[in-house]
């Protein structure tokens, strides 16, 4: 059988893209002609606020006195697991030497980039939880300066627990600033800042435009788009979790797709029935955002095996990836795109997003076929070096002299040459690649 839509987007990811390019180079240009007085001009426009840019300890102080006990150690909690998590990857980092050829070393070193921006929105919802994945991240990673910057409300500034979870994760300052702004300050060292060397978080389709133009410039995680989900369900699963599971994420906008592949018919009708009931009890906000996805940009997708779902879902190589179905050892082995995977009815995409540990800043717009999300590595410059003897450096002189002539580089073939004579004036090389 192949596969059937008994549900089929009526639009895509891009289907509703405004052509944003000119009003952000617009921005980056007015600000680092103008420095801190244009980003300032900017906040004041976009962000209606004017409170201080940059917060000081008491200003820090203030902020964490107004969490919740409770939230804080809500927030702890997920700090120490991701801290834990990036720890744990950041050992898989080791660096190497190894002897290439005899008396010819080769080397490989791990190297944390000086400085981070971490973008954490404000806008919608209060991120928190990207203040703890971008700068616990940076933090384990070795950076030396990390700025996190996230909007301002204009009466409130930036929110509080946004604050706090920035702070006890490590950032060293904490910039009120959103937008296009927020990130040209970050990026071009304004305000005293020492210039980023890599942007990371996630934002709206201004902050991702912005991360896109300057990258080259800078780093940047990960150009995102709209944030999306897909769920592999047999017939075991239970419906009403697998329906609240893609409710969960249809939540976060009104373009971000949801998709459910099953090899079960009876399955997949009872989770269509489920969910209009279940966006249906959301809060206002959440149940338009949910609505509009559900509507426009869901699919649900009838396979004849889990082979065909497998294959299905390497193609959509989604965002997040849940797996709700028999035997995931082989799931796990069997699926290669995705940014991150939520194996069985235990666990599910709202726990990475928030407190596991695992990183919930992740490829989206099928990004995952060609990189995984962020991580304590993507602030990590793999470098490398080598060093030789003399008579190490003998064979690999003769084969850059020859494949240099033959490609037409003669300057490089006589750097390889000038050290043959030094190093062995007796000895006659055949330095040409004709034989």
């Amino acid at each position: 059988m192949a596969r059937t839509y008994l549900k089929k987007a009526t639009l895509t990811s891009t289907s509703h893209a405004s052509d944003v390019h000119d009003t952000v180079v617009k921005i980056l240009e007015d600000i680092e002609a103008g420095g801190d007085q244009a980003a300032l001009d900017y906040a004041a426009k976009f962000d209606k606020y004017t409170g201080p840019v940059l917060l000081s300890e008491a200003d820090i102080k203030t902020a964490c006195a107004k969490v919740p006990e409770k939230l804080k150690a809500d927030i702890r909690f997920a700090h120490d697991n991701v801290k834990r998590f990036a720890q744990a990857q950041k050992a898989t980092l080791q660096d190497v030497e190894y002897e290439v050829v005899p008396g010819f070393i080769a080397g490989q070193k791990a190297i944390p980039v000086d400085a981070a921006g971490c973008y954490v929105p404000g806008g919608r919802y209060s991120h928190i939880a990207s203040a703890i994945m971008t700068v616990t991240t940076a933090k384990v990673a070795g950076c030396k300066h990390i700025t996190a910057c996230s909007p301002p409300r204009a009466d409130a500034g930036v929110a509080s627990a946004i604050i706090y979870a920035a702070h006890i994760c490590g950032a060293d300052r904490i910039m009120a600033m959103g937008g296009v702004q927020g990130v040209a300050a970050m990026t071009y060292g304004l305000f005293g800042l020492p210039a980023a060397n890599i942007l990371v978080g996630p934002g709206n389709q201004f902050v991702a435009e912005a991360k896109r133009i300057l990258f080259g410039r800078v780093g940047i995680d990960m150009i995102a788009g709209p944030t999306d989900s897909l769920i592999l369900a047999d017939g075991r699963a239970d419906p009403h979790i697998v329906a609240t599971d893609l409710v969960s994420q249809a939540e976060h906008g009104y373009n971000s797709p949801v998709w459910l592949v099953t090899d079960d018919e009876g399955l997949a009708k009872d989770v269509m029935e489920w969910v209009p009931a279940l966006i249906a009890a959301l809060p206002e906000l959440n149940r338009d955002n949910a609505a509009a996805a559900w509507r426009d940009y869901a699919e649900v997708i009838l396979c004849a095996d889990r082979e065909e779902m497998a294959s299905v879902s390497d193609e959509y190589a989604p965002e997040h990836l849940t797996v709700q179905a028999e035997d995931l050892s082989w799931w796990l082995n069997r699926l290669t795109c995705y940014g991150s995977l939520f194996l069985g009815e235990e666990t599910t995409v709202s726990y990475g997003d928030k407190a596991t540990g695992t990183n919930h800043v992740l490829p989206t717009s099928g990004a995952a076929r060609y990189t995984g999300g962020l991580s304590v590595h993507k602030y990590m410059k793999i470098v490398t070096w080598q060093r030789a003897t003399r008579e190490g450096s003998k064979p690999v002189a003769e084969a850059t002299a020859r494949i240099s002539r033959l490609e037409g580089m003669e300057g490089h073939a006589r750097s390889a040459d000038v050290r043959l004579a030094k190093y062995f004036p007796d000895e006659h090389f055949d330095l040409t690649s004709k034989g």
